[in-house]
């Protein structure tokens, strides 16, 4: 499992090395890893030999790291120059720099134009502006500087430790923010890495070690995204003795006789997600269509039997659908079953609802949940809001309703009611068409009816990621928006990275899950 933390967490941990006066060590490291991610990059597109690098400057320790790498650069043979935009360089740094032959220019409120030109200009650009403790965002020349680079588009950016302007605690962006295409982070991932919009940012994150790890592993981190060795164990398989009714029966309510073909696709894609039975639950017209796709579920024209698992939403419309969702909650509620609760069904919630719930909202919907809830009723919530700041708006409505939320996005967050946060991020922008929230909740609804004995399990997989039970519910989510976005990326792979259709998600997901059972074989003890 990868760990992000907060940038308190990350001085809190280097905090015994610099009262030991180890400072001078970590930044040594630091510099050096950057200084070598800087080399690979350069390495890609031509010889190190006359490469040039520039180098953005901010004051304190991330313009120090900048400097130091920038000097090990220059001592390489590579022509490297530090624009200073404070006064407040770090001393030691600079004169490291200066001694190694680089060559040092200062920004000023008169040649931002200029000095953009100049920097989009050199094979590697260095983003040291501000680091995991600045509060806010750039100002003054520094703005202007990385808005004129933002349009002149350099050949190649490599953020120090976090793109300036991006919060390291929670991924809101402060424009303008220089988007980088690798981040080199220190000691462990932030978390404003891996949530949107940060990650959309910060490129390919690279980690490097500095000393303050083993403090880190101690600490419970600020977001949590699971590997594909995690998912691995995870996932659920049957057993040799196994039978449908073991391996899980999902009832679903979705569909209506205008949106047929969302029940079609939820449907098919609960069964392509390994659940023993599907009991579905819909008007004759949409049933005709789930069963022609899928003719190993069952239309229950009345009072279906025993389920594990529900799932209800995916293109419920009108009283007769939106009646059985309220029946199906209610059957949920008294017999503590777990529920995944889609579009239409958002809105059909009862005052609070158990951390067994997944709710799917998108950022839209989000919007409009958090709009509803009595605590939050007089506050004006736009999907802006929600996009801006998702981290805290999906911990917020997991808070309020006392539901697992799984923020459906480029970066998928999945929050518990207590704070546990997970995110996901394996998709492909090709994933954003018609029907692949419907796939996506039709694998969550499988995962869900399969997962009930896994997750009371106090020596199992899901015991063994450190959660308490009801927190288990968000890895679940967390594991289903992984194979959804794995799914996706594997079907646009087969039309060399182009467009894709929900069917053909839903088609690829028994490819992506052979690959981690196989995945799973491969790494058994």
């Amino acid at each position: 499992m990868i760990s992000a933390f907060t940038g308190q967490q990350i001085r809190d941990a280097e905090k015994p090395f610099l009262d030991s006066g180890g400072g001078a060590v970590l930044m040594q490291r630091a510099a050096y890893g950057l200084a070598q991610e800087v080399v690979r990059e350069i390495r890609k597109r031509r010889r190190l030999a006359g490469a040039s690098v520039t180098v953005l400057v901010g004051k304190g320790n991330n313009g120090g790291d900048g400097l130091f790498a920038a000097a090990i650069l220059a001592r390489r043979g590579m022509r490297t120059t530090a624009v200073l935009a404070s006064d407040g360089a770090h001393a030691e740094g600079l004169a490291s720099f200066v001694a190694a032959g680089g060559r040092v220019l200062r920004l000023d409120a008169g040649n931002a134009e200029e000095l953009a030109v100049s920097c989009a200009g050199a094979d590697v650009l260095i983003d040291a502006l501000l680091g995991t403790g600045a509060r806010g965002g750039l100002r003054g020349a520094a703005a202007e500087l990385v808005s004129l680079l933002q349009e002149l588009g350099p050949t190649c950016v490599v953020a120090c430790d976090v793109p300036s302007g991006l919060d390291a605690n929670t991924g809101e962006v402060h424009w303008p923010v220089l988007e980088a295409d690798v981040t080199v982070t220190f000691g462990g991932i932030k978390a404003g890495l891996v949530v949107d919009p940060g990650e959309g940012c910060a490129g390919r994150v690279v980690v490097v070690e500095i000393g303050i790890e083993a403090p880190l592993r101690l600490l419970s981190p600020e977001v949590r995204r699971l590997a594909a060795s995690d998912l691995a164990r995870l996932l659920p398989k049957p057993e040799r003795r196994s039978q449908k009714y073991t391996r899980g029966v999902l009832g679903v309510v979705a569909g209506s006789s205008r949106y047929v073909g969302a029940a079609a696709l939820c449907v098919h894609a609960a069964a392509l997600s390994g659940v023993g039975m599907v009991r579905y639950l819909g008007p004759e017209a949409a049933a005709r269509q789930v069963l022609s796709i899928t003719p190993e579920a069952l239309w229950e024209a009345g009072e279906p039997g025993r389920v594990q698992a529900w799932l209800v939403g995916p293109g419920v419309d009108g009283d007769e659908q939106q009646g059985r969702v309220k029946n199906a909650m209610t059957a949920a509620l008294g017999a503590g079953t777990p529920m995944i609760v889609d579009a239409g069904a958002l809105s059909l919630l009862p005052q609070k609802c158990p951390a067994n719930w997944i709710l799917t909202p998108h950022a839209g919907e989000l919007a409009t949940l958090l709009a509803a809830l009595p605590a939050t009723g007089e506050v004006a919530v736009t999907r802006d809001d929600v996009e801006a700041r998702p981290l805290h708006f999906v911990r917020q409505a997991a808070e309020l309703t006392g539901a697992t939320v799984h923020l459906k996005g480029a970066t998928t967050l999945v929050a518990s009611p207590s704070g546990v946060v997970f995110s996901q991020s394996e998709g492909t922008p090709w994933m954003a068409t018609a029907g692949s929230g419907d796939v996506l909740a039709g694998i969550l609804g499988a995962l869900a009816a399969q997962s009930t004995d896994a997750l009371t399990d106090d020596d199992g997989a899901y015991a063994a990621l450190g959660l308490e039970r009801d927190d288990r519910w968000a890895a679940v989510a967390a594991v289903a928006a992984s194979v959804h976005g794995r799914a996706g990326s594997a079907a646009s792979q087969e039309f060399d990275g182009g467009p894709l259709t929900a069917s053909a998600i839903k088609n690829a997901v028994p490819r992506v899950l052979g690959s981690l059972y196989a995945e799973c074989d491969r790494t058994r003890p």
